[in-house]
């Protein structure tokens, strides 16, 4: 009997972590590789994933499985503990298809993560019309993008209104949406010393120093910029020839 129990619970834990790695080892390959992962602050969901599907599930399999009872009961049993990993296995894919990372957008003097559900349907429209290039698809794996704010003073003073209500930022209007390129010049006026942030306290800006001290880099130099995203904010760090990202340092 006991056999017969290891016997089921390996399997089912077999099962269970092929088709949870499967899933996550895809949306993090497509979407959420670093820093995705980290300003997307995704570990909750991921957590409930692993715990319900290799964790609840086969250990619900050893305790009910035994070679004693009849096939249709076992049946019936394990077909229960499947269906709610299911459920929960579905509601976690969703939940991370649903804010899978689109772009990391400069705008203003930020990076920031722009997450699939910043995006409604009717700005997914207007960008597939008016910018259909930097649009997103349901394909679209992220992208390095600009997004200033518009010249025109009265719709700017839209945007910025909604933004400060709680509304639509630029950085979830795709038909304003510019290649990364076009806006490294306004980018590098940006750029400050990490002490000069105001997105990093005391005690995290100090943290943040050692880190680039420790990796080569000089603190006190004007070439960072904060990346921000659900979570706690990341430092970027920028070479100031080439205005590319040579390192990503966390405060935490």
């Amino acid at each position: 009997m006991v056999l017969f129990r290891l016997k089921a619970f390996g399997l089912h834990l077999t099962a269970s972590a092929s088709a949870l790695s499967l899933i996550l080892g895809t949306l993090y390959l497509g979407w959420y590789h670093w820093p995705g992962w980290y300003l997307a602050e995704v570990a909750r969901v991921v957590l409930v994933m692993v715990g319900v599907d290799v964790v609840l599930g086969p250990l619900l399999t050893l305790i009910v499985a035994r070679s004693s009872k009849p096939r249709r009961v076992l049946v019936r049993d394990i077909g229960m503990i499947v269906a709610v990993q299911l459920i929960a296995l579905t509601y976690g894919t969703v939940s991370l298809w649903s804010g899978r990372p689109l772009y990391y957008a400069f705008s203003e003097s930020l990076l920031q993560l722009v997450q699939a559900y910043d995006i409604d349907a009717d700005e997914r429209a207007l960008g597939r019309l008016q910018n259909p290039e930097l649009s997103p698809h349901w394909y679209s794996v992220p992208r390095w993008i600009w997004a200033p704010l518009p010249k025109d003073a009265t719709e700017r003073g839209k945007i910025v209104g909604s933004a400060i209500a709680g509304g639509d930022d630029v950085i979830a209007m795709p038909r304003l949406f510019r290649p990364w390129e076009q806006g490294l010049p306004e980018l590098r006026t940006q750029l400050k010393k990490v002490d000069d942030l105001a997105y990093f306290f005391g005690t995290e800006k100090k943290i943040l120093k050692e880190r680039m001290r420790a990796a080569g880099f000089d603190p006190e130099a004007a070439d960072t910029m904060v990346l921000t995203g659900r979570g706690r904010p990341m430092l970027a760090v920028f070479d100031l020839k080439t205005l590319t990202i040579t390192a990503m340092f966390t405060a935490t």
